[in-house]
């Protein structure tokens, strides 16, 4: 069996996306489960001894390569991408390199791709509109769309992503909870080979009781897990957070996956329970998109200092799901924790 083609888009070239890459795919393991399409700057890229050995194609002769390739976007000059000082023309040129992986994407030249960080503040001060990965591939592919954190001791998926707190209550609908429940229902049944059980937690504290500090829970969450029960999926709640993370171990006896109302209600206990093997993965799209769990960090940009586990479990779930040959981006199986 041919081994799955992975695209790579290389984040921003002033964080630690190119050196967690280049330590990433220069692992065993990855080598033995993906052959990688890096999508980057040029001179960035040659920086690393890995990258000179690949094939170099032009975007517009790229198909279905055999061999690790690099696509050069862009050929940046040096002080646009300095390590640790991140630039203008920087932000552009990681925006390009998403866009011309969604381009071989659509094209059929790559079958997953995994997203190395980027910075929302630098694309969005290059002049360009954006909140994240999830939201410029839905619009990509037209999609709706469910970002979900998988990790070893549990899968949480997000209602809401890159967003105020202060809209979460009017983005909140009946209708759009009841989609993402079905979505996560339907990406998540081949894996555990049944109806997944899924948490639903409420928005706000101690899930509102019963409308004295909220009437989400009582007015949306509630009658879309009702609804959602209909039609056959086996949501349950709404539960306080607080009291559902307070024992991260009885989760996965318990329930598949878990559904947060919004970004930092999901992240923070996905983060804490295992930040470097904890994989970010769309569920909705057509080719699986993974990332690692972490963002540019500047200040050790450069310094020999960034882990690339992340991006080690970001790739590996990326060949994962392209290899199973699914639709939408569905996680595998849960591993057991690592030893500390």
């Amino acid at each position: 069996m041919s081994l799955p083609l992975v695209g790579i888009s290389l984040g921003d070239v002033s964080g630690i996306g190119p050196e967690v890459t280049a330590g990433a795919l220069a692992r065993p393991a990855v080598r033995r489960a993906l052959i990688p399409v890096v999508f980057g700057d040029g001179p960035t890229l040659e920086r690393f001894p890995l990258f000179r050995r690949y094939a170099r194609v032009e975007l517009a002769a790229l198909g279905r390569v055999e061999s690790p390739t690099v696509v050069e976007v862009t050929r940046l000059n040096e002080p646009e991408r300095v390590p640790g000082k991140p630039s203008r023309v920087g932000g552009r040129a990681q925006f390009a390199f998403i866009t011309r992986a969604i381009e071989a994407m659509r094209e059929g030249h790559v079958d997953a791709l995994c997203t190395a960080p980027v910075s929302k503040e630098q694309i969005s001060r290059a002049g360009i509109p954006f909140m994240g990965h999830t939201e410029v591939l839905a619009e990509a592919f037209g999609a709706d769309v469910l970002m979900m954190m998988d990790g070893p001791r549990v899968r949480i998926a997000l209602a809401t992503n890159h967003v105020p707190l202060s809209s979460l209550s009017s983005l909140l609908t009946v209708e759009k909870l009841v989609a993402q429940l079905k979505l996560l229902s339907r990406s998540l049944e081949p894996v555990v080979g049944r109806k997944p059980r899924i948490a639903v937690l409420g928005l706000n504290p101690h899930a509102g009781e019963g409308g004295l500090l909220g009437r989400e829970e009582v007015e949306v969450i509630g009658p879309a897990i009702r609804r959602a029960r209909a039609a056959k999926v086996d949501a349950h709640g709404p539960l306080p957070a607080d009291g559902l993370f307070a024992r991260p171990d009885d989760i996965a006896g318990r329930y598949d996956a878990v559904l947060a109302m919004y970004h930092d209600q999901g992240l923070i206990p996905a983060k804490a329970l295992d930040f470097e093997r904890t994989v970010n993965v769309t569920l909705g799209l057509p080719v699986p998109r993974t990332s690692p769990d972490h963002g540019t960090a500047y200040a050790i940009a450069g310094k020999g200092e960034a882990s690339c586990v992340p991006m080690v479990e970001a790739l590996l779930k990326a060949a994962q799901l392209a290899a199973v040959g699914s639709r939408g981006a569905r996680p595998g199986p849960r591993r057991p924790s690592p030893r500390r």
